[in-house]
């Protein structure tokens, strides 16, 4: 009979606590009873894995016949702690696997440590160290020491990682501590460097160079000394930047600015920007892109020539050879005629149609022969070269006896013409009554009141006033009977502003009338009405609105005669109008830049001189600045405006209303006025004009707008707006009313910054201008018949004979430059105020 061999662990694996790097040995043991089998082997497993490679010993020893003992011993010579862990026994029994118990390995002692390492981290930011402690036994405590001091205790929370800022170089270890003892690392070196550089962005741009300036990085107690500015040219691949360096250079820092030269016009640059402290180089800035100015072409348009049609020139050419430098905005076509006392012309086109021009001259056939030209293409940045000089041959056709009598007759007739034409203008200059030698044109209009005698007089000894506003108003008191009122241009809720004749010294001026709702306004009232006025006539400055007189106006039926204050009239109007519809009207106009900023000067040199008279405006705004005939602005509205003007005001108490969007902060909170609150005002002005029009703070409403203010916005800086200027406008609207500059700083500031500008390009130099003449009255923005940039009729009459180009209507994109035409009979200019 067979007999089966019963199998079966009779000592399994024992628990074992032992330290590092000593030996250690356990032992399992199988029992084999009956039949004939061979003993099976045992394998070892830890942590349910299979200790295939491990170091054991197996023996088999006789117990009695039928029956032994399978001795196998697992021997670890050094312990380690990835020895740690649960050990078994496994012994295969035909399909059939037999399990030992479990026995453990457990370590104690002193902790393991995992050391910090040295690294370097920018100043003033969180360490990222490690220091990994073990036991058995636990728990562990780490204490953490900055060069050689403890930052923590053993009773606070366990930290792998030291939790400070730094801002100087330090050294660190740390102590692992259990119940066996105590464990030391080595330490580690922290070396701080400055931060990253940023706000890197071009200050002043020409076209070969970029200024750049930016903000070091913060660099603990150890300062930025260098900083290294490189710079490529822009490519889709930045990795590859670095191949293609134009500028890699250390500068010394502060100041925080460096020039990078020997750039291409109108090309992009791809900046960045490294600092250096003694502790060594803060991190590279992303790169940044920057662009030069446009320059003029390197050369001028080639395949010049003109074709006679007639007495017409046909001009062509192709656009230049080589490096535009910039955008081709249009042409400059110069010729000249036969005739030496005649101007040479320019005429400007625009570009869509750059390379066809033609000219009307208006000359005979024999005046064609000769006729020279020369093209130059321009950009933004001006003209370029000149083409070489053509001179034009027409070659004279046989004319037949019928033709030559034709022409003969033409010429007769239109003699005849010229000379009616001539008589009937020296009747009109001599039977003119209105017109006053070399000024502008006098508007003809009924008028709707007149002041005069049969009226009840009505003088200053009427009004219920103080007698030292009488004595200033003595002498500014104009005869009721000299001032004649037209229509009226505005109405406010308080007020009115009309036109007017004021008849001065023989002489008719047009003149702008402001005058009081004298039924709704109270004595009080009134009298501040008068007292501003009489403020004004100190004032003698060409940037300030000056006072030409009072006059009372009686009133018929009882009560207090009605002040009417008398101001020149300013024939471009308002200053906030004129960007508005320079912008959005039915002719838009292009405002250079030079323009825009002269006005902000104009506005500062005015504001300047009322602050040296101690004199606080309260009401600055581009609505209450005024354009003369010569483009000048001047400041208006001297605390009048806010009680007719009806627009823009939050209302506080009771009628009084406040520009909120205008006004300082501190004038929003106390109520309390000063020069620097007028600076504020000042500084969004400038804003208005860099906008050209546009309404501050869109989206805010008026009752919104101090939290909006206190929370530290400011307004932002326009897309086109130089960082000079945008820096002189965010100055008006610092916190601190101390901290802001004054107005003679203001002015200054604008000056040089006028200065360093392109000049300014005259008519001639306008890329184009569009001539058609719309229908209606005026053209432009408010106040104007000339186009803007085109000199004054009274400027013109000292000019050279004048030839005209002819606009050709068939060619619908077509613009060309010509001289003004002279205006017939009277216009109806608008009035300033």
């Amino acid at each position: 009979m067979h007999r089966y061999t019963v199998f079966q662990f009779v000592k399994s694996p024992a628990n074992v606590t032992s330290s590092l790097g000593k030996p250690v040995q356990v032992l399992c043991t199988l029992r084999g009873d009956g039949g004939g089998e061979e003993p099976p082997d045992v394998v070892w497993f830890r942590d349910g894995q299979s200790l295939d490679y491990a170091d054991t010993n197996q023996v088999q020893v006789p117990v009695t016949e039928g029956s032994w003992l399978t001795l196998s011993e697992l021997r670890i010579d050094h312990v380690k702690l990835s020895d740690i862990g649960r050990y078994r026994c496994m012994a295969t029994v035909g399909r059939k696997d037999l399990m030992s118990q479990e026995g453990v390995i457990q370590l104690e002692g002193r902790v393991s440590l995992l050391e910090p390492h040295d690294v370097t981290v920018v100043a003033n930011v969180s360490l990222s160290l490690q220091c990994m402690a073990h036991g058995p036994p636990e728990p562990v405590r780490i204490i953490w020491l900055q060069n050689g001091g403890p930052l923590n205790t053993l009773q606070d929370p366990v930290s792998h990682s030291p939790s400070t800022r730094l801002n100087h170089t330090s050294s660190f270890s740390c102590e692992a501590h259990n119940s066996k003892g105590v464990a030391t690392s080595a330490s580690g070196t922290v070396t701080v460097v400055p931060s990253q550089a940023h706000e890197v962005q071009a200050v002043e741009v020409t076209i070969s160079s970029l200024l750049i300036s930016w903000e070091p990085g913060f660099g603990g107690v150890y300062p930025v000394s260098v900083c290294s500015i490189q710079a490529a040219p822009s490519g889709p691949d930045r990795t590859a930047l670095l191949n293609h360096l134009v500028h890699n250079q250390n500068v010394n820092v502060p100041p925080a600015r460096h020039l990078i030269p020997d750039l291409e016009p109108y090309s992009s640059y791809d900046v960045r920007v490294a600092c250096r402290s003694s502790q060594g180089a803060s991190p590279w800035t992303p790169w940044v892109t920057l662009r030069t100015s446009e320059g003029v072409p390197e050369a001028a348009p080639d395949n010049v020539s003109g074709l006679f049609n007639g007495t017409e020139v046909i001009v062509s050419w192709t656009k230049p050879p080589g490096r535009l430098n910039g955008q081709i905005l249009g042409y400059r076509v110069e010729y000249r005629t036969p005739n030496k006392s005649k101007v040479t012309h320019v005429t400007v086109v625009k570009v869509n149609i750059c390379c066809r021009l033609s000219l009307s001259l208006s000359l005979s056939l024999s005046e064609c022969n000769g006729v020279s030209l020369s093209v130059s293409a321009c950009t933004v940045a001006g003209c370029g070269p000149w083409s070489p000089v053509q001179t034009l041959k027409q070659k004279q056709p046989d004319l037949s006896p019928h033709q030559a009598f034709s022409w003969h007759w033409w010429y007769v007739i239109m003699g005849i013409a010229v000379g009616l034409a001539l008589i009937g203008f020296i009747v009109v200059k001599t039977f003119d009554p209105m017109r006053n030698g070399g000024g502008d044109f006098v508007v003809r209009y009924s008028a709707r009141r007149t002041y005069n005698h049969q009226s009840n007089e009505a003088t200053l000894n009427s009004l219920v006033i103080s007698d030292e506003l009488k004595h200033k108003l003595q002498d500014v008191m104009v005869d009721r009977h000299k001032l004649t009122l037209g229509k009226t241009l505005g109405e406010g809720e308080f007020g009115s502003v009309m036109e007017g004749l004021l008849v001065h010294e023989e002489t008719v001026l047009k003149v702008a009338v402001k005058t009081m709702k004298i039924s709704i306004c109270t004595r009080t009232e009134m009298e501040d009405f008068l007292r501003e006025a009489a403020c004004m006539k100190e004032f003698d400055h060409p940037n300030v609105m000056r006072l030409l007189g009072v006059c009372l106006q009686t009133v018929e039926r009882g009560g207090y005669p009605s002040p009417v204050v008398i101001l020149p009239c300013m024939k471009h109007g308002d200053l906030h109008s004129f960007l508005l519809y320079s912008r959005l009207g039915d002719s838009p106009l292009s405002l250079p830049s030079q323009m825009l900023v002269k006005f902000m000067t104009d506005v500062a040199r005015g504001m300047e001189y009322l602050s040296d008279k101690r004199f606080i405006h309260r009401d600055l705004a581009a609505r209450n600045c005024m354009l003369n005939e010569n483009m000048t602005v001047c400041v208006a509205d001297f605390g009048l405006s806010k009680k007719i003007y009806n627009g823009d005001y939050y209302r506080q108490g009771r009628i009084s209303k406040m520009p909120v969007k205008w006004i300082a902060i501190e004038s929003l909170a106390d109520r309390v006025y000063t020069t620097k609150s007028d600076v504020w005002s000042f500084g969004v002005t400038m804003w208005e004009i860099a906008t050209r029009g546009q309404t501050p703070y869109p989206g805010v409403e008026n009752s919104e707008i101090y939290d909006y203010l206190r929370q530290g916005n400011r307004l932002k800086q326009p897309p086109s707006c130089l960082d000079t200027i945008y820096s002189l406008m965010f100055s008006c609207w610092l916190l601190s009313p101390k901290d802001r500059p004054g107005f003679p700083s203001l002015r200054c500031d604008l000056e040089k910054a006028l200065e360093e500008m392109p000049e300014q390009e005259e008519a001639d130099d306008l890329l184009y201008v569009n001539m058609e003449e719309p229908s209606g009255s005026l053209s432009g923005a408010v106040g104007g018949w000339e186009p803007f940039g085109l000199p004054h009729p009274s400027y013109q009459k000292n000019m050279g004979p004048l030839e005209t180009v002819q606009v050709h209507h068939h060619h619908a994109d077509r613009y060309v430059l010509c001289p003004q035409r002279e205006a017939h009979g009277y216009r109806d200019f608008p009035v300033g105020w």
